[in-house]
């Protein structure tokens, strides 16, 4: 498994989660892209916030395959949360449009290129209020991140979900459990809670929390841990 990303915060590194870095790179290996195994204490906790058994709601690891996301009864879901690399034309070889990475067939044993491409969310029946993207930079405003939510975006409204959650760049791990976490815990605990209300609750919640603590002691409120997120599509009623 590849290491997580890390950036330096007031002299202390802080681990976030690994991008594919593939700016430059003609093509490359779907199985070659960075692992991101923190992002499953994530997808539990949204689980049990959201009162579900998460060994009866999440496919983790080799189970995170195009083939379970295509024969799964997607339409009973109101969330779906996807913790996987955004990818758009041309950075993997042969990808002609944007793409969700997910377990390479090799390591799943299923047929498929290991990729949910846009032509293929589009066949989806999903009568869902959330598609959490929580990845590396699928809602960046940057060229390819920006590419890649604006694609998979038009495609899963059109197969039938209300809003996006997605991120504008790596985010904090740690903090990104907590802050989608809190969010879904919010509207579980109040039907009339917005969506755009439940995360601007979540954000704050984050900012007035202990925060992180840095090498010189001092504690850190950047924007870096609770301004990721933003909401695509209807952010109203649920």
């Amino acid at each position: 498994m590849a290491d997580a990303g890390m950036t330096v915060t007031r002299g202390l590194p802080l681990k976030r989660r690994s991008s594919p870095k593939l700016e430059g790179v003609d093509s490359a290996e779907l199985a070659m892209l960075p692992r991101l195994p923190d992002t499953a204490d994530e997808l539990k906790s949204i689980a049990l916030a959201l009162q579900a058994d998460p060994s009866k709601v999440l496919k983790l690891g080799k189970d995170a395959n195009e083939e379970a996301v295509k024969t799964m009864d997607l339409s009973g879901f109101k969330v779906l949360a996807f913790a996987t690399h955004g990818l758009v034309p041309g950075e993997l070889n042969g990808l002609t449009q944007p793409a969700l990475a997910l377990s390479a067939p090799a390591v799943a044993g299923v047929e498929g290129d290991g990729l949910l491409t846009m032509e293929e969310i589009l066949t989806l029946k999903l009568d869902a209020d959330w598609v959490v993207l929580s990845a590396c930079n699928t809602g960046a405003g940057q060229g390819a991140g920006a590419e890649a939510a604006s694609g998979l975006g038009r495609a899963f409204f059109y197969a039938g979900t209300r809003a996006l959650l997605v991120t504008n760049w790596s985010v904090h791990s740690q903090s990104a459990r907590e802050l989608v976490t809190d969010l879904f815990k919010r509207q579980a605990d109040d039907p009339k809670l917005t969506r755009a209300e439940a995360l601007r609750l979540a954000m704050m919640a984050l900012m007035d929390g202990p925060g992180y603590v840095g090498a010189d002691g001092k504690t850190e409120f950047a924007p870096l841990f609770w301004a990721p997120y933003t909401i695509i599509g209807d952010g109203g009623a649920r």
